[in-house]
């Protein structure tokens, strides 16, 4: 019935997951209070980093000029989806980390097209 009650914590975590999960040590055991609080503190502060990373990837790549309404359906679709990614892929896959990629990479080509079209425009002024 004990061994029931325990969850075994992954030794192999991605850098992200593993800060967040360090104070679980190899094994949660569920019937403990404090012990699933961690875990569960531990999940949503990755569920958070997710959600801002997937946010910023959104906006530096792929949003567009929409109303409230559709704006707020699609960052309500986002919390959403990610928090599906997170309980199922955020542990044993580099979830933050590619967001993290992805939201450098998206951010680098919108201020790299920002001051091209700052360019341009200064151009046809002249």
């Amino acid at each position: 019935m004990e061994n029931d009650m325990m969850i075994e914590v992954p030794d192999n975590l991605w850098p992200v997951a593993d800060f967040f999960m360090k104070d679980l040590g190899g094994e949660v055991n569920i019937s403990n209070e404090s012990e699933l609080a961690l875990l569960i503190k531990g999940f949503f502060y990755l569920y958070i980093t997710v959600v801002v990373l997937a946010i910023l990837a959104y906006k530096f790549g792929f949003a567009k000029k929409l109303s409230p309404l559709k704006s707020f359906i699609i960052y309500v679709l986002l919390i959403i989806g990610t928090f599906f990614l997170t309980l199922i892929f955020g542990l044993n896959l580099p979830l933050a980390e590619s967001l993290f990629i992805i939201a450098i990479v998206m951010g680098v080509y919108r201020l790299r097209l920002h001051h091209e079209r700052k360019q341009q425009f200064n151009s046809e002024e002249s």
